[in-house]
């Protein structure tokens, strides 16, 4: 058997925090594991070491389970530009755009692509820990589903659905769940996870009883609320409009350094910002208005999957202007990706929006034309006198036009300067998670801002951070899951004779 599939009741239940806690439990005991997501929809994505584009959750299960990310973890990905259309990563290289009716024309081929991508996987690991995508109940969907039920049929996995039990309703969610599925479904699903609980876990087990009464299936465990687990969110739900990214540690100097991220409708990689907020003295909120602004010391303009659109936005809730106010007032802004294009005074886009020439905000003097093939790289580089490394993904190419006094190089050709050195821009994700690189520009926005009492932490090394969070996640699993009904469903799949809950009967 070897594999089984993490379910959700919902998006953002901790599917994804589920399959990675598990991946890690298991890597730690001396197995080979693999993560997997048949079908992915998120603006939150990585360049793989074999070139391709994945989903950002799956290259953190990745590192749970001890290996380089790869395309085949996430076979299909789904990239939202817009409420109706979507760009399809297949393999890791972009396959065209779908709307959600003419994107059901082709699962069944995709289907096809996703069975024999996880049996491969299976063939070449001890255990393959499968997550699902929103809920398995969609039954609006199931006819041709490929993420969840439909691949469980396929591949022969048994299924543990997990519920947040934060979001009140949990027994409902389960039964409810269970009940809409048809028989041969319902066969497959092994038992329940409750996720995110805080209180005596005395209190629920009459429910837990019940539950187990009434659908012939046991929970498996109880996850408590772990405060401390932040980094890497898939889900865009989990990134809290005006909230505060992470949980800040005091600094180490006498004053706090505040970044300010306007939270774009289709914000994507907002997981650049968390090795920030990961910095002793670091505030990172997400923001969606302008008063937000007032007190910042440092913007960061995150990546987006529909840089016009974006941009627009920012113009319609005065971000646009508050950005600008702050840059004129000599106090750093940073753009990545989308973000450094809407900083630029001219954005040609013919391929993302279709919307032809639109002004940037005109902060650096440089021009963006969007080109049909995406960029996809993991390139290597030096910034403010440090090594840097990340990764790339974009439509849109920097082209220089006129010049800037100061201008200094950053990684891939793209500049800082504009209004007295305090704007900065790069196409490159992830170039914070570099210590040395991050610690340097904390040091210089801090000086900009006037936070002479700011001092970066000389001891934050970010991938110890990630891995902390991973071990943490195997923690709970190991102390909190019954880990002997995990290998039991891994090695023989779900019991026989479960019963059927109507309607599914």
């Amino acid at each position: 058997m070897n594999a089984l599939l993490v379910a959700g009741t919902t998006s953002d239940a901790g599917k994804s925090v589920v399959t990675a806690g598990i991946c890690r439990w298991l890597a730690r005991g001396g197995a080979r594991v693999a993560p997997f997501k048949a079908q992915n929809m998120s603006n939150n994505s990585v360049v793989t070491p074999d070139g391709g584009e994945i989903g950002r959750a799956q290259a953190f299960q990745a590192a749970a389970c001890g290996v380089e990310p790869s395309v085949r973890f996430n076979p299909v990905l789904l990239k939202p530009g817009s409420d109706r259309r979507s760009q399809v990563v297949v393999l890791g290289e972009v396959s065209g755009e779908v709307t959600a009716m003419s994107y059901r024309e082709r699962k069944a081929a995709l289907l096809d692509t996703v069975v024999s991508t996880l049996e491969g996987l299976r063939a070449e690991h001890d255990h393959v820990i499968c997550e699902g995508a929103g809920s398995p109940a969609e039954i609006n969907l199931r006819a041709d589903d490929i993420a969840n039920m439909g691949l469980a049929r396929a591949a022969g996995l048994p299924v543990l659905v997990v519920a947040d039990i934060d979001r009140g309703g949990v027994f409902a969610q389960l039964y409810g769940t269970l009940a809409l599925l048809d028989a041969a479904d319902q066969a497959l699903v092994g038992g329940f996870v409750i996720n995110k609980f805080r209180g005596d876990p005395d209190l629920l087990e009459p429910g837990l009883a019940r539950l187990r009464e009434l659908t012939g299936r046991p929970v498996h465990g109880v996850l408590p609320w772990a405060e401390e687990l932040w980094l890497d969110a898939e889900d865009s739900l989990s990134y809290a409009a005006d909230g505060v990214v992470g949980r800040p540690a005091p600094p180490r100097g006498s004053q706090w350094l505040r970044v300010a991220v306007p939270r774009l409708p289709r914000i994507s990689n907002a997981t650049d910002v968390e090795a920030l907020a990961a910095e002793p003295g670091v505030a990172v909120r997400f923001v969606t208005e302008p008063s937000r602004l007032s007190d910042a010391d440092v913007v960061v303009l995150p990546g987006s999957k529909s840089t016009v659109a974006d941009l627009a936005w920012l113009h319609r809730t005065g971000l646009a202007d508050a950005v600008l106010a702050h840059a004129r007032a000599g106090l750093p802004v940073v753009g990545i990706c989308g973000g450094f294009q809407m900083l630029t005074r001219r954005i040609t886009d013919e391929v993302e929006s279709g919307d032809g020439v639109v002004d940037g905000l005109g902060l650096l003097d440089l021009e963006i034309e969007f080109a049909p093939r995406k960029t996809l790289a993991r390139p290597h580089g030096r910034a403010f006198g440090e090594a840097v490394d990340g990764y790339e993904i974009h439509h849109g190419v920097a082209v220089r036009r006129g010049s800037l006094d100061p201008v200094v190089e950053l990684p891939d050709g793209t500049s800082e300067g504009g209004v007295d050195g305090v704007v900065f821009g790069t196409h490159w994700h992830g170039l914070f998670e570099n210590d040395r690189f991050r610690r340097e520009f904390l040091r210089r926005a801090a000086r900009q801002a006037g936070r002479d009492g700011f001092e970066p932490a000389a001891d934050t090394v970010f991938a110890e951070v990630r891995a902390e969070q991973l071990d943490l996640l195997g923690d709970l699993v190991d102390k909190h899951l019954d880990t002997d009904a995990l290998r039991r469903l891994l090695d023989g799949g779900a019991p026989r004779g479960l019963p059927v809950l109507p309607p599914g009967a």
